[in-house]
């Protein structure tokens, strides 16, 4: 249900309070720092990746001929070696087709977690190029094309997954610097929340914090020389530790820093595993092992997770076994991320489409980026509200539902353009004791997109028109299922590391919209990648086209519309048809074709290659535009210049709320893959045709 704004403003204060509180912790800003280890790129087999920054940061630090990185501190007789497990779950492009899409294939066994592949379908990838990292994303079935899946129900595998850069050859893939054997990676940012931190093998990048810590404090118990060493490849087995071992002048003592497990580990251990063994066996006096491993949530998935206490003890733990005087050492950031590639406007193309597309690109990005599921639409709405020209904002209207639009021109039957402003996602519909949140879907969601993934609840605050809040964002996780017996969750859940209590007193409520981590990628030379360009592009066109258009020039009358909860019921254009329809001629929905140009989908319908232009969206599931409607819209169309498509596709829009009042209904379409997920993707050649087709129709007769 949506909150009232009165309810809503009792809600944020103590949400507000929370929010400052935690930021300005001390637990805050450690979390922040394991985070950050979490989130370094270091594929098995290209550590170098990190291990190179690590060089350029901290002091003291070598690199021995298979990878290792390791710190010598102290100069006693004894030897400790201590080390830690850096290398991260990764794929390498196995095959790169002549179409432009990726094949991947994982390096090593990787994850024992049975969603792992999954996982990453549906979501922006990292590809680590020599030059940098570049995103991309993999292939989705279309979620309005579910009824063309629903006998899919195995799970995901290695084999399934399609990468898709935003190029449409192997030689447009070879200018973005992507090779074959190039490591793959998942595409998240330090993630970190209440009491917690998430992300991929967080267990064993704790132990590498925690080693880095203690190795820069310079703890070393006295007649001891301790090797700190960060070692590679410990997914085929701890190999780079085993090379380490080899090279060392009999040590002492071992301890290893392990990967996370169901319960916390600090004991000797007589074996540990048959590569390391064979090392040490060659050895004439065997050292003591000693085997550190932090208590995990969600072991081995892709957001695994650990709780400050716990990572606080494996620190206590090190430190207390290398030199129990030793005072704690905090916890230190890792070095920042390489930027993505993706933004070097020399891969863009012909100079004659950077300008308009860099700025259809950059409003994006503002949209894009803000989450707004059905009944909390405000963000948006404020934000295109503050980028309509000065004209527009003077008459805009907002009724009690949410729905912004703008009427100008002369008098006379109006054409009406709507662009929906919510996105898919979930709800709060309640809260279990131990914190647990049980979700409900708001529109055509892709569960399998969602789950085991970062969760955001959007508490935004809803406020006037003419502000721009930051919207305050909770961070957890979406939990998932350890022992799936099919591709898709009966239902979904999210963790927020707080107990039901805790919720109640951040002002967390039920009816609060819940979505995924949000980012925005220009892919390639004309592509752009993020979840909710469905309907993020229509209001994007919408908002440009109007900023060009003098509305003293138009010839009848036209109403530019934002609408609200579309995604299960086109419930705001409905409230919108019942105002307008007196005076309304025609509708035109600005909404996503959905294209079965993809390498997952029959292109026996639906299918409008992306950036062969815009689509005039003639038939789906619940309107069409009739012969003489589509005969005036292709006229207009031509008359305009713009290349365009025609098709037929699955789904509904909100002008079909207009046609039972008797205003028939078409759509004006972009070619847009990936529906409903979070790795949707629109031509920016196709939204920069459509903003001339809009105007085009805007000035067009009536008849």
């Amino acid at each position: 249900m949506k909150h009232s704004r009165l309810r809503y403003s009792l809600c944020l204060a103590p949400l507000t309070a929370f929010l400052l509180i935690t930021s300005a912790s001390a637990q805050d800003t450690d979390l922040a720092a394991i985070a950050s280890w979490i989130a370094l790129d270091a594929p098995t087999g290209h550590e170098h990746l990190a291990t190179n920054a690590i060089q350029d940061n901290f002091s003291g630090w070598n690199k021995d001929d298979y990878g290792n990185l390791s710190k010598l501190v102290g100069n006693g007789t004894n030897r400790r070696l201590v080390a830690c497990a850096l290398d991260n779950y990764g794929y390498a492009v196995s095959q790169i087709r002549e179409d432009g899409y990726l094949r991947l294939h994982r390096i090593g066994s990787g994850s024992r977690h049975p969603l792992w592949d999954q996982y990453h379908e549906g979501q922006h990838l990292r590809i680590l190029t020599r030059a940098g990292p570049v995103v991309g994303v993999s292939a989705v079935a279309n979620g309005h094309f579910a009824a063309q899946h629903r006998d899919e129900t195995a799970l995901i595998t290695q084999d399934d997954l399609w990468l898709d850069v935003g190029a449409e050859s192997a030689d447009e893939v070879a200018a973005l610097g992507i090779a074959l054997l190039d490591p793959v990676v998942r595409q998240l940012p330090p993630w970190h929340y209440a009491n917690e931190v998430a992300g991929p093998r967080a267990g064993a990048r704790i132990g590498c914090a925690a080693l880095v810590a203690a190795a820069e404090a310079g703890i070393s118990e006295q007649d001891y020389s301790t090797k700190y060493v960060l070692s590679v490849q410990q997914v085929f087995g701890w190999v780079g530790l085993s090379a380490s071992l080899f090279d060392d002048a009999y040590p002492h003592e071992l301890i290893v820093l392990g990967p996370g497990n169901s319960s916390f580990a600090n004991q000797l251990i007589e074996s540990f595993g048959a590569r390391i063994d064979s090392a040490l066996n060659q050895r004439r006096n065997r050292p003591e092992i000693r085997l550190i491993s932090p208590r995990v949530s969600n072991q081995d998935a892709l957001m695994e997770r650990v709780s400050y206490v716990d990572a606080q003890e494996v620190l206590e733990s090190l430190v207390a076994a290398i030199d129990s005087s030793a005072q704690l050492p905090s916890w230190i950031l890792a070095p920042e991320q390489a930027e993505v590639l993706n933004g070097d406007s020399t891969r863009w193309g012909a100079a004659q489409y950077t300008t308009p597309l860099e700025d259809i690109e950059a409003q994006l990005d503002q949209l894009a980026e803000l989450s707004a599921v059905p009944g909390h639409e405000g963000p948006i709405r404020n934000l295109v509200f503050n980028a309509l020209p000065e004209w527009a904002q003077e008459i805009a209207q907002v009724d009690e539902m949410g729905n912004l639009w703008v009427e100008f021109g002369p008098v006379s039957e109006a054409t009406v353009f709507v662009a929906h402003m919510d996105e898919v996602g979930y709800e709060i519909e309640s809260v279990e004791p131990d914190g647990r949140v049980n979700l409900r879907r708001l529109g055509g969601v892709v569960t399998t997109a969602w789950e085991g993934q970062p969760a955001v609840i959007q508490a935004d605050p809803n406020t006037d028109i003419n502000s721009l809040p930051e919207a305050p964002q909770i961070r957890g996780v979406f939990l998932n299922r350890d022992y799936p017996q099919s591709k898709r969750p009966e239902s979904v859940q999210a963790w927020f590391g707080m107990n039901a209590e805790q919720l109640d007193a951040a002002g967390i409520r039920e009816g609060m919209g819940v979505t995924g981590y949000k980012e925005g990628h220009r892919m390639g030379r004309y592509r752009y990648a993020a979840r909710s360009l469905d309907d993020r592009v229509g209001s994007t066109s919408l908002l440009l086209a109007l900023q060009q258009i003098d509305p003293n020039n138009v010839p009848n009358r036209s109403i530019f519309a934002w609408s609200v909860r579309e995604e299960g019921g086109l419930r705001g254009a409905a409230e919108l048809a019942n105002k307008l329809y007196m005076r309304t001629r025609r509708v035109y929905s600005i909404d996503t074709f959905v294209t079965s140009d993809t390498p997952l989908e029959s292109p026996h319908f639906a299918y409008a290659p992306l950036g062969n232009g815009p689509v005039l969206r003639s038939i789906e599931n619940s309107s069409m535009a009739t012969p003489y409607e589509l005969d005036r819209n292709r006229s207009i169309a031509e008359n305009s210049g713009v290349e365009f498509q025609v098709g037929l596709t699955q789904g509904g829009t909100d002008g079909t709320t207009f046609t039972v009042f008797g205003a028939p209904n078409a759509g004006l379409s972009w070619p847009g893959r990936y529906s409903h997920s979070p790795a949707e993707i629109a031509d920016l050649r196709d939204v920069a045709q459509l903003i001339e087709l809009l105007k085009a129709f805007a000035s067009a007769p009536l008849d």
